[in-house]
């Protein structure tokens, strides 16, 4: 299926930025199940009613993207807040919106403290470095989904030779701390083929990273 095809064009390069992001950069502390029902309350003590959704965007906007709460994990947190007579809601399906009761108001104002905490629990996981890391990503797949759109023949091979070394690089920056001294140069053996689309999305594996003949 071509680039205009389902996954392909630029809606699918950034579905798949999404979960590489998730893997390349929400590691560090994880957030506690009571950490997503804690966040939830915080936000929803600023006023206002919230959906799911918008309480996963808040949440990741709020942690410059770091920690990205699945629906997994909100929506069985507001219907325990429900259950627990701290939230309301009102509307059906996607319509359905979330507001505190006179209950969670005073929960929200009793445990302030430990809701603010629930931000703190994944603080260390947004350092500058790694948003820029995640920004120049971002940057370096839109200039690959160019050259794959409008590229030549040449021009293709010419990237995916660059990419190729830019995996081995960094796998190579790795081995620089790496206490078991693996080489960086025994991560994969594959040559890269003209089959092969690039796409800078794949997760390294032991057995898809290129040679240095590639």
């Amino acid at each position: 299926m071509g680039p205009g095809g389902p996954g392909g064009g630029f809606a699918g390069m950034f579905d798949r930025q999404a979960m590489f992001d998730r893997h390349a950069f929400g590691r560090g502390p994880r957030a506690r199940k009571g950490d997503v029902r804690a966040a939830i309350l915080d936000l929803l003590d600023e006023g206002g009613q919230w959906n799911g959704y918008q309480l996963i965007q808040e949440i990741a906007g709020r942690t410059s993207g770091v920690w990205r709460p699945s629906a997994g994990s909100v929506y069985p947190a507001l219907q325990q807040l429900e259950d627990e007579g701290l939230i309301a809601p009102e509307g059906e399906g996607r319509r359905r919106m979330y507001a505190l009761t006179d209950a969670g108001r005073a929960y929200a104002q009793e445990h302030a403290d430990e809701l603010s905490g629930s931000w703190d629990a994944v603080a260390g996981m947004t350092d500058d470095e790694a948003i820029e890391l995640g920004d120049l990503v971002r940057q370096v797949m839109i200039a690959v989904m160019e050259v794959r759109r409008a590229g030549s023949p040449e021009q293709l091979t010419q990237a995916r030779a660059v990419l190729a070394q830019t995996r081995r690089s960094m796998y190579r920056i790795l081995a620089e701390d790496d206490p078991t001294g693996t080489s960086a140069d025994t991560a994969g053996t594959d040559t890269p083929t003209a089959a092969d689309t690039p796409t800078v999305t794949d997760t390294p594996a032991g057995d898809d990273a290129p040679a240095d003949g590639a």
